[in-house]
């Protein structure tokens, strides 16, 4: 049976807004929970000409209550997917499980945790909480490699009790906590932008990059970020994630020559890298990696901030898994210093031990061990003896530190950058880089995964 967009219910109006002309085709929709419906419509159709599974929780059905025959008609879909490599796109809007004393709710949801991990990494898996979204349900949405909240929803494992004051279990809480990966206006432009997703992302872990017909950015680029991304970037294809979560980094797709890429990136008009940008740039790479989409990074920053109060060593820990992601990725990686590449942070981002295919760096650029004016007081010490305006002296030697040895033409003659690049070659150096590495094939040593700290 094919639905229409004006349809009478909310989940089929929001199914309608996922796919292509408001066409799809209703799986399982005479099966019943108890005495009535599951509270749920699973389907599938194409989105942006892509094939689509996808679910709708009817929060007008028992108030879209999970049980058995709910469960079972979503992991349904997902096993779809995992036999025919098809994305996974569900949208929550219910008010928990069916409560009757019995362990059927728990029994439900663990059926649908476990066939939602069983595709992770398999097919891209897209969450819109479209209103409630609460208890073991979070965790199912929460499994998927995007979610994407409008500004009213809700999202929690526990109801908060203090959630006036404090905004617990809010979308902006949940996007500034790095779960939700955008906050929409509403439930329609969440899954408009759950369509955009799809388009960018390939069908599942073997197929090829989509491509688009795309027109050249005419941005020069300059120092900003900004500038940068717009440069190297088909025109307007920007789409950044997570911009709510360590404002030190960004995270979003774009195309480069019609063909999608992951940009990952330090903001120098900010602070020095966090425990939570680190988890940021871990987990974005991590998904383009899964999905053997390309990483852009593009690094200027003096380093990693230092936690106090005690939080040291989670610092260490998210700055581990910050390099263990890249050096554990084997898609294409290709890095550009664009300004100060400062101690671990080049380790982490740019350096020989992420397997980078290719490090880039602008002339001016800076890489070292120290920041300049830390390296001037450890190193060329003696030479602020003496000095009139010991300031300017300090200054005097920072800017002789970067444009010696920390230069990006020192670096170089020792193999730790693979070529110095003209800003204004910025776009063409990435995309023959990215062209002529089109085709990369890595083998690893054989073990299950990789033991990073989360």
């Amino acid at each position: 049976m094919q639905f229409e967009k004006n349809t009478d219910s909310q989940a089929r109006k929001r199914l309608a807004a996922l796919f292509d002309d408001g066409i799809y085709t209703e799986i399982n929709s005479i099966v019943k929970e108890k005495d009535g419906k599951a509270g749920v419509v699973s389907a599938y159709g194409y989105v942006n000409s892509v094939a689509v599974y996808a679910f709708s929780q009817e929060i007008d059905v028992n108030g879209g209550a999970v049980g058995a025959a709910q469960a079972k008609k979503i992991a349904k879909l997902y096993e779809l997917a995992a036999t025919t490599g098809i994305p996974v796109v569900g949208i929550h809007d219910s008010n928990g499980a069916f409560v009757d004393g019995s362990a059927d709710s728990l029994a439900a949801y663990g059926m649908m945790l476990n066939a939602a991990s069983a595709v992770s990494g398999v097919v891209p898996q897209i969450s819109v909480i479209a209103g409630t979204c609460a208890g073991s349900a979070a965790m199912v949405a929460c499994s998927s490699d995007f979610v994407i909240m409008s500004k009213d929803a809700e999202l929690f494992v526990t109801p908060p009790c203090d959630a006036e004051k404090t905004g617990a279990g809010t979308a902006q809480r949940a996007a500034e906590a790095g779960i939700a990966a955008e906050v929409c206006d509403d439930d329609m432009a969440a899954i408009e932008k759950a369509r955009t997703l799809i388009s960018l992302l390939p069908c599942n872990n073997l197929s090829y990059l989509p491509c688009f017909e795309y027109s050249e950015s005419s941005v020069v680029p300059g120092d900003s970020l900004e500038s940068i991304i717009a440069a190297i970037t088909d025109a307007d294809s920007a789409e950044e994630l997570y911009s709510e979560c360590g404002k030190a980094a960004y995270t979003g797709f774009a195309t480069i020559s019609g063909s999608t890429v992951g940009i990952a990136a330090t903001n120098k008009t900010s602070d020095k890298l966090t425990g939570a940008d680190c988890a940021k740039l871990s987990r974005f790479v991590r998904t383009c990696d899964a999905f053997s989409v390309p990483v852009i990074t593009i690094v200027d920053t003096e380093g990693f901030e230092s936690d106090g109060e005690g939080k040291t060593t989670e610092s260490i820990k998210a700055m581990t898994a910050l390099a263990n992601s890249y050096a554990e990725a084997t898609t294409v990686k290709i890095a550009l210093v664009s300004g100060k590449a400062v101690g671990p942070a080049f380790i982490a981002l740019a350096g020989n031990n992420v397997n980078s295919d290719f490090t880039y760096a602008w002339e001016n650029a800076v890489i070292a061990p120290l920041a300049p004016e830390t390296a001037v007081e450890f190193l060329w010490h003696d030479k602020l003896k003496g000095a009139d305006d010991l300031a300017a002296k300090r200054k005097e030697l920072a800017d002789e530190y970067a444009k010696t040895a920390a230069s990006a033409e020192a670096a170089a003659e020792k193999g730790y950058i693979d070529e110095i690049i003209d800003k204004t070659q910025t776009r063409n150096v990435i995309t023959s880089a990215l062209d002529i590495m089109s085709g990369k094939r890595v083998q690893k040593l054989p073990k299950k995964h990789n033991n990073i700290p989360f």
